[in-house]
């Protein structure tokens, strides 16, 4: 059997998120073996994701779900949908859009690495506001018979210079113009499944490889049932732009199982067991003379979900001898490798993945670090 010892490729220490260049999260046994079993058959793909996402909208009690090949891939066949909606001629002529309405008014403060995918499906985006404020006339006066949707990514919502998303569905309801949301890593809380629904979404983008633990390799799609029906038109496994895209039925499967287990997990219980590892790193290395450490919550995005305490660690190199990068990296290079993020200002280890035991860990390697200095 193929192991990762056999590859030579080092297991690590998670304390950084369900970051995809992390592998994400760990899969529960119960989706495994869900998985294992659907391998053991073939199957309709297309029956499968039509049976699959009226499974989960029963679940969430929305109107429509489709489990797609991540979140990214979810923009670009919500992408897809508003520009070539149903219609297979103009489906098999994306991502060339030009003469067809292709553009996407998009917050300044919220473009963001993952906005390509709507690049890469023929969208164009226009952008209003700046970095310090945004005004509903700016929206409504980017709005021309070119818009075929409005892009909203949750995570920039904590921006002062963000307009509040139900001032922007609003305004883009008024104009019969679909709202898309990007809150791939906004779990938890488990209420986000279906918060910005019932706001009024119409179309919702989790990713199902982070705090659903369904592999790696999927995402889940949820909202308005004309819509995603136009999603499915321009996704595997119709030729389309969203053909190599694809799922297997093990990861429909799996994601499937994952979201129901998901649904009956006991999230205050996940929550505490955060927030006692985040305290006791806190705890055993607040005294550490050039650390200054705060226990709190991110107020910036593309930090995962900023539901979760982690610490944020400002290192004094006139003091350690290395920066806060310095220190992210020689963790980074230690057996087991302990894997932490840095931002502008600090070092930040976030509890997220950490499986029961491994806060202790990571301390016992920050010190090992420090003694080496």
């Amino acid at each position: 059997m193929v192991t990762y010892n056999k590859l030579g490729v080092k297991k690590i220490i998670n304390a950084a998120g369900t970051y995809t260049k992390y592998s994400g999260s760990l899969m529960k046994e119960e989706v495994l073996l869900a998985m294992q079993e659907a391998s053991r058959q073939f199957v309709d793909i297309d029956q499968l994701l039509s049976k699959s996402g009226q499974y989960i909208a029963d679940l969430l009690g929305v109107e429509a779900a489709l489990i797609t090949a991540g979140a990214a891939a979810g923009l670009a066949l919500s992408t897809a949908a508003c520009i070539a909606g149903d219609n297979k001629d103009l489906a098999r002529q994306l991502p060339l859009s030009e003469g067809l309405k292709n553009e996407f008014i998009v917050m300044k403060s919220h473009r963001n690495p993952y906005d390509q995918a709507v690049l890469t499906a023929g969208g164009k985006f226009v952008e209003i506001g700046n970095a310090i404020e945004t005004f509903g006339w700016e929206l409504e006066a980017a709005i021309t018979e070119k818009t075929a949707g409005i892009f909203f990514f949750v995570q920039s919502d904590l921006f002062r210079s963000s307009l509040e998303l139900d001032e922007v569905i609003e305004i883009a309801h008024r104009y019969n113009l679909p709202v898309i949301i990007d809150a791939a890593a906004e779990l938890p809380p488990k209420e986000n499944l279906t918060k910005f629904i019932k706001m009024g979404a119409d179309i919702v983008l989790f990713s199902g490889g982070k705090d659903l633990r369904g592999p790696q390799s999927s995402g889940l799609m949820l909202g308005k049932q004309e819509l995603l029906d136009k999603c499915r038109a321009n996704g595997y496994p119709n030729h389309a732009l969203g053909r190599p895209m694809k799922l297997d039925k093990e990861t429909i499967i799996g994601l499937t199982t994952a979201i129901e287990l998901y649904l009956a997990e006991d999230q205050d219980k996940r929550m505490k067991c955060w927030e006692k590892q985040a305290d006791y790193l806190y705890q055993n290395l607040k005294d550490i003379d050039g650390f200054e450490i705060e226990l709190g919550y991110p107020d910036q995005p593309l930090t995962q979900p900023a539901s979760i305490p982690r610490l944020f660690i400002s290192v004094a190199e006139e003091i350690l001898g290395f920066n806060k990068e310095e220190l992210r990296d020689k963790l980074a290079q230690s057996e087991p490798i302990v894997i932490v993020e840095s931002d502008k200002n600090n070092l930040l280890i976030n509890p997220h993945m950490l499986q029961q035991g491994e806060e202790e860990v990571v301390l016992r390697k920050i010190r090992e670090v420090l003694k080496e200095e």
